[in-house]
């Protein structure tokens, strides 16, 4: 009987890609740094190139396949997403603040309160 792993897709090909990609950007920001006569944007459309580039190798890999898979899930799952209206938002942060001054005043109290305490059992 044999078993599978989660990994059963992934091969050396996809470890040499997944390297492939990490040197492909890191290329970029290597050439970023190391041509600093070239016009800045010239070097920025260098660096976005490496990691484009870079991005596109990683996501021919299985690994790569996996995380594009949660991120269309992921893309899915946000749009079930009910978002506050700009009224409920406004009257929650509300809320919050008035609390947030409320604690604020209570724990300035009490650190008050055991300041005076403190002081007299010392003096």
């Amino acid at each position: 009987m044999t078993e599978t792993t989660h990994t059963e897709g992934a091969t050396a090909l996809d470890t040499v890609k997944l390297l492939l990609a990490l040197g492909v950007i890191i290329g970029g920001l290597v050439a970023y740094y190391l041509t600093p006569e070239l016009a800045l944007p010239l070097r920025v459309l260098m660096v976005l190139g490496g990691v484009l580039a870079g991005s596109a190798i990683g996501f021919t890999s299985y690994k790569g396949q996996q995380l594009w898979k949660f991120i269309q899930g992921s893309r899915v799952e946000i749009r079930k997403v009910v978002w506050p209206t700009r009224q409920e938002t406004t009257q929650v942060t509300i809320i919050v603040f008035i609390f947030t001054a409320i604690l604020a005043l209570f724990f300035w109290a009490v650190d008050s309160g055991l300041l005076l305490l403190t002081r007299s059992v010392l003096s």
